[in-house]
């Protein structure tokens, strides 16, 4: 009977760890953001939400077939009444070089792939999350994407020659997600999933049941949608889903369709113990989600009031939070005549008595007023506006006094639900700051989030500024990005608390990932460290080639008081890099140094001295000897990292220093990438084939080698000649580029070494050089 009641015990406690589990909060990371009105970054979404007017904009140049069907007269068979919707500012500019896509690629890809790559990245250095390819980080991709209508601009049927491989991955929706991960190299699990409108909440749906199931440690939640194509904007125009003023009048009695927007937003998430343990910035917690389907309704399409109950009633549930403690929801609100009283209905159903009982009205509102209903994507930017509305503190205003009166379809007097005509501070009367997040889409999916605001253990005094100095380091792919991202972290750091700065360096230290062009100072206060930084960008940045000093050389006195003395120094300046109570000084203060990445011997000295530490960088001997580790330490580090060594730098973290998300991200250098959008109702011409280089008989090897690096050129649309000192894979080559290569060679060559003679990630001088080698010795015999 002992046993059988120790058995009951135990698992009673497991069906609790597992109950648990099944519903453990989610915390929100890092966000990134390309939204309408040129808003890049979620200060200025905040600005923007807390502001005025609307990001609405007429149709751009850049989309003639979007212009050439408006009509504004509803009702015309194969045009459009919509001339505005919420447009991004630039669509056609990215970093292709960055993300080692060649130029032929970049042009063809969808620019929803190309935004994505970008905020993913940005997102990721906000949550401190250090992206190296080789790493495989376990990160899963959810994303939410209905349409890509880009290379429509190559159907022609007259002419199919501007058709290649990237016509498939440069459009295809299951490529957005793919991309991301392909390109930075994660192992979770990768979705795309469109369930028209409510699809980014579905997205997130999928990645809080994939983190809480341990499929991946990080999660993407992406949505994105633009506007690119005339076939949908006509057949919602005949439809008349769309307001002919082209704005979603969210719960207005003007309401009369909604507004279409574009944009991308992206969240990380992780479970929140792991982000409390790693010490990211947590932004907001995600309590529970849920998602069904009308099922039955009157029309696939038409909305369902007792699904939507259902779908907020089980998010409520899986977040065990009860009805009276929401404080606001961000809804729908699409501004349709149908839609909107529905919604408002469904949330009065679930949430209505409980309000009423508490006495304090429910606010509600729905952003897609001010940007345009992003659809597949507008479940993102309804996330990103409440975790920042959590962040704050704050209810933004959800209509103007010019908007006129609220819908007369949806009977206010009667509901204790408003619709704020100004910014307001969250109420006192509620305990806790809980957020609900609708989204229905037109497939008949609904979704529902519920959100909170971070409490965290009892917040931890900011590290106590040490006097020795701070390590602080930058890095770029080019020279041009470095200039830019010092001067940002120059700016950042002239307006930077000094007790922040032991976390802000941790942050630069461990939170990005190090590129060729580097940059370290060192300096012992934020103004310190921005004149260092600023000095130094202003000299000479020459790019590290390849990998730097791999070995250091702890030269040991034979006096070991003096190499104890090193370490208790060392210890003391970094407690979590050295231990100074390990009962043997030498053997702990080169683990201690090893940790900080380079392999170290020791080796001892025949004289008496200090403790010395020897290492050569580019066939130059350096020899420093460690008097005082706490402030030659990080002067030491500095050196190395500019010189080109992996460093890894955790060790040098300040006791209390924490993951900063508010710092500079990479500036990407961006080049116009586009296809330009053939005139509506008639093909193009074929383009003439252009002239490539004049390949050279084989007798001579340098000669066909010359030709096969211009080929390259040619193949991977390269705006300039071709570094052979990069790998073929670095240069933006992929698998179909390589076959496309071969195949133009094989027209004036005959190729006999097979693929697996030819690895792409040798450096195009000796992978050619090969190539070529083998194309005149085959010639010869």
């Amino acid at each position: 009977m002992e046993d059988q009641l120790k058995l009951s015990h135990r698992l009673r406690n497991r069906v609790r760890e597992l109950e648990e589990e099944r519903h453990a909060p989610l915390a929100v990371v890092g966000t990134a953001l390309r939204l309408p009105g040129g808003l890049d970054s979620p200060d200025s979404y905040w600005e923007f939400l807390r502001g005025s007017g609307t990001a609405y904009s007429e149709i751009p140049e850049d989309r003639p077939g979007l212009r050439a069907v408006h009509d504004p007269v509803p009702g015309r068979p194969g045009r459009s009444y919509v001339d505005r919707a919420g447009f991004l500012t630039d669509i056609s500019h990215f970093d292709a070089e960055f993300f080692g896509i060649s130029r032929r690629e970049a042009k063809l890809l969808d620019p929803q792939q190309r935004m994505l790559l970008e905020t993913a990245w940005e997102a990721l250095e906000r949550a401190g999350v250090a992206v190296r390819r080789a790493d495989r980080l376990d990160v899963g991709v959810y994303l939410g994407m209905m349409a890509s209508e880009y290379t429509e601009r190559l159907e022609d049927r007259s002419d199919l020659t501007r058709i290649d491989p990237y016509y498939t991955t440069g459009g295809g929706l299951c490529f957005g997600a793919g991309r991301i991960s392909h390109v930075m190299g994660f192992r979770g699990p990768v979705l795309s999933v469109d369930t028209a409108c409510s699809s980014a909440l579905s997205a997130l749906h999928l990645a809080v049941r994939g983190l809480r199931g341990g499929e991946c440690r990080y999660a993407l939640v992406c949505g994105s949608n633009l506007l690119l194509s005339a076939n949908l904007m006509v057949s919602l125009c005949q439809t008349r889903a769309l307001s002919p003023e082209g704005r979603s009048k969210s719960f207005l009695a003007s309401a009369d369709g909604y507004g279409r927007g574009e944009g991308v937003g992206v969240l990380v998430l992780m479970r929140l113990a792991d982000a409390e343990a790693e010490g990211r910035p947590v932004l907001a917690v995600v309590r529970g989600t849920a998602v069904n389907h009308d099922g039955a309704a009157s029309g696939l399409t038409v909305p369902n009031g007792p699904a939507q109950q259902e779908v907020i009633r089980a998010a409520l549930a899986d977040a065990r939070v009860e009805p009276g403690e929401i404080g606001y929801v961000e809804a729908h609100g699409t501004g349709t005549v149908l839609g909107d009283p529905i919604e408002v209905g469904a949330l009065d159903g679930v949430l209505g008595r409980a309000v009423r009982e508490r006495g304090l009205p429910l606010a509600i509102g729905s952003v897609k007023s001010r940007i345009g209903h992003l659809e597949a994507g507008s479940g993102a930017a309804a996330l990103l506006k409440a975790v920042l509305m959590l962040q704050h503190g704050e209810i933004p205003a959800a209509r103007s006094a010019e908007d006129g009166e609220l819908n007369p379809h949806i009977p206010w007097e009667r509901l204790r639900i408003t619709v704020p005509d100004r910014n307001h501070p969250w109420p006192d009367e509620l305990d806790r700051r809980i957020v609900g997040v609708n989204s229905f889409g037109m497939s008949g999916t609904n979704g529902h989030a519920v959100l909170e605001s971070y409490r965290g253990p009892e917040t931890a005094p900011e590290p106590t500024a040490d006097p020795h100095p701070e390590l602080l380091t930058l890095s770029a792919k080019d020279p041009v990005a470095l200039s830019e991202l010092a001067d940002a972290v120059v700016r950042y750091l002239k307006q930077a608390d000094p007790a922040r700065l032991p976390s802000l360096c941790h942050t630069l230290r461990t939170g990005r990932a190090v590129f060729a062009h580097r940059i370290a100072v060192t300096g012992s206060g934020p103004g310190e460290l921005a004149e260092a930084l600023a000095a130094a960008v202003r000299g000479p940045v020459a790019a590290v080639a390849g990998q730097g000093p791999h070995r250091l050389v702890l030269r040991l006195p034979e006096d070991t008081v003096a190499t104890a003395a090193c370490l208790a120094a060392l210890a003391g300046a970094f407690p979590a890099l050295a231990d100074a109570s390990a009962t043997d000084p030498a053997a702990a203060l080169a683990a201690a140094l090893g940790a900080l990445g380079p392999a170290v011997v020791t080796a001892r000295s025949t004289e008496p001295g200090p403790v010395r530490l020897e290492w050569d960088a580019g066939g130059t001997a350096h020899s420093t000897a460690l008097t005082d580790p706490a402030v030659q330490l990080p002067g030491l580090l500095a050196e190395l990292f500019t010189a080109g060594a992996d460093l890894a730098l955790a060790g040098l973290r300040a006791p209390g220093a924490r993951l900063l998300g508010d710092l500079p991200t990479y500036p990407f250098q961006r080049r116009r990438y586009w296809v330009e959008e053939p005139a509506l109702g008639g093909g193009s011409a074929p383009a003439p084939a252009e002239a490539g280089p004049v390949a050279p008989e084989p007798v001579d090897a340098a000669a066909v080698q010359a030709y096969l690096l211009a080929q390259l050129g040619a193949v991977l649309d390269a705006p300039e000649a071709l570094d052979p000192e990069r790998s073929f894979l670095d240069s933006g080559g992929d698998s179909f580029m390589s076959t496309l290569f071969i195949t133009r060679v094989e027209e004036h060559y005959r190729v006999g070494l097979t693929a697996e003679e030819l690895p792409l990630d040798l450096p195009l001088t000796e992978l050619l050089g090969r190539l070529a080698e083998d194309i005149v010795a085959g010639a010869r015999a």
